[in-house]
């Protein structure tokens, strides 16, 4: 008989302790699968301009050391067309992506002329000249490289975060 009197009790404290556990458990579930939830919409906010920035990269990497014309940027000018089309959206990155289009169209501008397919001999002067806009053309994709790694760090920076 003592024994059922206590049974009940026990039993009855045993269970609304589990079921306090059991509710505390969930409610930190739910609270973390919540903060997940928040985190990946954040985060596909910068899948594309993630993307543009590596497109943006591989291409200027081709063009690595090699006196350009203006037909070579195309797909750079693109690229950094689209970019800019999202700079304004995108406002934590926004100073970071507004760089990168400031160096893609510096970077665009020091285009060399297109050579002239008559001339068979380019004078000392002209060559002087062209060596020294392929040398500012090669630090101006320096400066884009440095404004895209700095992006894609800002980037990975606030998906950690």
């Amino acid at each position: 008989m003592m024994t059922s009197t206590l049974l009940v009790p026990i039993a009855s404290a045993l269970g609304g302790c589990i079921a306090a556990l059991t509710y505390r458990h969930q409610r930190r579930v739910f609270a973390w699968t919540r903060r997940i939830r928040r985190k990946d919409e954040t985060n596909s906010e910068y899948d594309k301009p993630t993307e543009w920035l590596a497109d943006l990269y591989k291409a200027q990497c081709r063009l690595t050391r090699k006196p350009c014309v203006a037909d070579d940027f195309a797909e750079i000018s693109q690229t950094g067309n689209m970019i800019e089309g999202i700079a304004d959206t995108t406002e934590a990155v926004r100073t970071e992506l507004r760089k990168v289009v400031e160096c893609v169209k510096d970077y665009v501008a020091t285009a060399l002329p297109e050579p002239d397919p008559e001339a068979v001999h380019i004078g000392v002067q002209e060559h002087r000249a062209q060596l020294v806009q392929a040398m500012r053309q090669e630090t101006a994709r320096g400066e884009l490289v440095r404004a895209i790694l700095a992006a894609e760090k800002k980037i990975k920076d606030l998906r950690r975060s």
